[in-house]
């Protein structure tokens, strides 16, 4: 996924009511920029760290900048919650990621009873509805998720065990936007519910797949699937 727009160079001052930071721009000028991720966004959050931030050219919004990635520990982290969706629709349509290739018709944003899913991807052989999480949250060399409790997450969970019931596949695919962890786990301190509820989704055969994408200001691109641990 190429950024379409150049990135906007800064300094994080500070994040607040959870969809606002405060970014100092390497002009001196202070903005205010939106946070799309509504977590705690533990283990990614650095004041005076280096930011990039997308120009927004909507006279409707307030923010006129989307925070893109902060850079921890020397290497960028993805925290738009919105890019991975795109990242992972472009990425199947492509056959980019080996478990999920060889779908003639992919659609974004698909209901499935109460829930709706990112993705469901069809072939003449099956149909398989995907929903997609940003992780972000690093413990050790742990991509952990979530950051925060998720009664939404748990729900998509128990949905797609009733997509695997109907005979259909049903994917977890987690796409991890940090290039300094090996294994995905979910938090289970954070969300002892969702990690119980990943478990037995596991169980009953949806599938958990974490990719590993490598976050710059020019594109973001998926590098490998990572282990995982329950």
């Amino acid at each position: 996924m190429d950024f379409s727009n150049k990135l906007i160079h800064g300094r994080l001052i500070k994040r607040y009511k959870r969809f606002l930071a405060d970014v100092k721009l390497d002009s001196g000028e202070i903005i205010t920029a939106h946070c799309t991720n509504s977590g705690s966004m533990k283990s990614c959050l650095e004041n005076d760290a280096e930011v990039y931030l997308s120009p927004v050219d909507d006279p409707n919004r307030k923010t006129k900048f989307t925070w893109e990635m902060i850079k921890i520990n020397g290497d960028w982290v993805g925290i738009n919650t919105g890019n991975p969706n795109k990242l992972a629709f472009e990425a199947v349509k492509n056959g980019e990621i080996e478990k999920l290739k060889g779908y003639t018709e992919v659609q974004r944003e698909v209901t499935f009873g109460d829930s709706r899913f990112d993705i469901m991807a069809k072939n003449k052989n099956e149909t398989c509805f995907i929903e997609v999480k940003n992780v972000t949250l690093k413990e050790g060399g742990y991509a952990l998720f979530p950051d925060a409790v998720t009664s939404r997450g748990k729900k998509h969970l128990e949905t797609l065990i009733k997509v695997k019931e109907k005979g259909m596949r049903a994917v977890m695919l987690y796409i991890i936007q940090r290039m300094d962890v090996t294994i995905f786990a979910p938090a289970k301190e954070i969300d002892p519910e969702y990690s119980n509820a990943l478990k037995n989704a596991w169980e009953k055969g949806v599938e958990i797949i974490p990719v590993q994408a490598k976050v710059s200001p020019e594109k973001i691109e998926l590098i490998k699937e990572l282990p995982f641990e329950l």
